[in-house]
């Protein structure tokens, strides 16, 4: 946060040639309002408010300097007339001056209070005030308070506000009238925070971190001696304000801000896409290009206070595109199998038939029946699967063998007469009559 505008006051007279310089901002209706940090008569000291143009995150300036100021002697010798004595005593006063909160009882010739205050290099800024002004009587308590700009959170919104309060109870107090809630912003630098008043003068204070409660048993400790005293260390982002706590008890409250930046991902699904495919028989699927889902991070910043979350923001949006499948689908037309042949009626000696003549369509002498017995028996004529079920090269079995006009065991019978009868057997049926090998009669 940056410093809000400046509030010292050079403590010398000023010079007769020389205009005070201006203070930034206006004075607000409401800031009219005078209060006293000690009963020290009827005339309270002001508070004012933050300019319009007044930086919203402007920090609040430094704990005011206390200044105790000195009696001044005065020259009664050169100063006392033919007139004797009279004149002198009528001339010589003795009044409380009170800057900000200091009292220190003070001898004086001046015959006013401008007088006065320009005798002790008191320079008051367009925010500060005094209780009285004209002409100076013996006795006179003259209060001088300077404006201070604090930073202020009314109902949440930060505003610089400028002050007179020597106390942060006091301020608190002035401030009740502008909103429902009302706090005060510490200034933070490094591991320090200053406010630029005294915590509670005179009343109750306590300090509420981590989940505990600490009272404050010094009334005249400021936010930095209430925090030491206790060993609170403040990390860069806490923040630390102070507010009105129930039976008017000044509350210091630390708040343990941290921020985190998390990643966030999710899944991005993947599109499909068919393509025709002449060289494939209909029916026929294959996956050409395989799918692979996208993937979406997200990165966000997310702010916890005391451990809940107040916030997040995005940092960054990044998405992985998904890969497309790509499915190519045949669009060949299949083969049309001959009929099947009638069976031979037996012989009257009841002798087996010999063997038909075997042929098979033109269409499977084209596919590639060497890589399908390759796959089924490894190539070997005389293969019999473990069970006994299946054999030969193309794993007939038994019944299967027969109904194509094979006689005995396939695996007797030559590689010629094995082949001939599986083409007969692929123009009856397709390739499906093997369903794990049958793909390679298309390599």
């Amino acid at each position: 946060m940056g410093d809000p505008p400046s509030c010292g006051r050079s403590r010398r007279p000023p010079s007769p040639s020389a205009a005070p310089l201006p203070v930034p901002g206006i004075d607000d209706a409401w800031s009219l309002v005078q209060f006293f940090a000690r009963p020290t008569g009827n005339t309270p000291p002001a508070a004012h408010a933050a300019t319009p143009d007044a930086p919203q995150d402007a920090a609040p300036e430094n704990h005011r300097r206390r200044r105790r100021w000195p009696l001044v002697a005065a020259g009664t010798a050169a100063l006392v007339v033919a007139a004797g004595g009279t004149a002198y005593a009528q001339a010589h006063k003795t009044v409380a001056l009170d800057v900000d909160g200091e009292v220190t009882r003070v001898s004086t010739f001046a015959g006013s209070v401008e007088g006065l205050l320009e005798d002790h290099g008191i320079e008051l800024g367009q925010r500060d005030t005094v209780s009285h002004s004209g002409a100076l009587t013996d006795g006179t308590e003259i209060v001088v308070r300077t404006a201070s700009a604090i930073l202020v959170a009314l109902n949440g919104t930060p505003e610089v506000v400028w002050t007179t309060a020597l106390t942060a109870d006091e301020a608190l107090d002035t401030l009740a009238a502008r909103a429902d809630s009302v706090a005060l912003l510490a200034s933070r630098s490094a591991q320090r925070t200053d406010l630029p008043m005294e915590l509670a003068l005179g009343d109750e204070a306590e300090v509420l971190v981590d989940g505990a409660v600490h009272p404050v048993p010094d009334a005249d400790a400021t936010v930095n001696d209430a925090l030491t005293d206790l060993d609170v260390s403040l990390q860069p982002l806490d923040r630390v304000t102070v507010q009105q706590g129930e039976q008017d008890v000044v509350q210091v409250v630390v708040q343990r801000v941290a921020e985190q930046d998390v990643t966030t991902q999710s899944e991005v699904p993947f599109t499909s896409r068919t393509e025709e495919d002449p060289t494939r028989y209909t029916g026929e699927k294959v996956v050409a290009q395989a799918g692979v889902p996208g993937v979406r991070s997200i990165v966000e910043r997310v702010t916890t206070v005391d451990g809940v979350e107040s916030g997040r923001v995005a940092l960054s949006d990044v998405t992985q595109p998904p890969v497309e499948e790509v499915v190519r689908v045949g669009t060949k037309a299949r083969p049309v199998a001959p009929p099947a042949p009638r069976p031979s009626a037996p012989s009257s000696s009841g002798s087996s038939p010999a063997p038909g003549p075997i042929t098979a369509g033109g269409s499977a002498d084209s596919l590639n029946w060497a890589a399908l017995a390759r796959c089924e028996s490894g190539g070997r004529v005389d293969a019999v699967s473990p069970t006994g079920k299946y054999h030969g090269l193309y794993q007939f079995s038994v019944a299967t063998w027969q109904a194509v006009g094979g006689s005995g065991l396939p695996s007797q019978a030559s590689a010629e007469e094995q082949t001939a009868r599986a083409k007969m057997l692929y123009n009856r049926a397709g390739a499906g009559q093997w369903p794990h090998c049958g793909k390679n009669l298309f390599s």
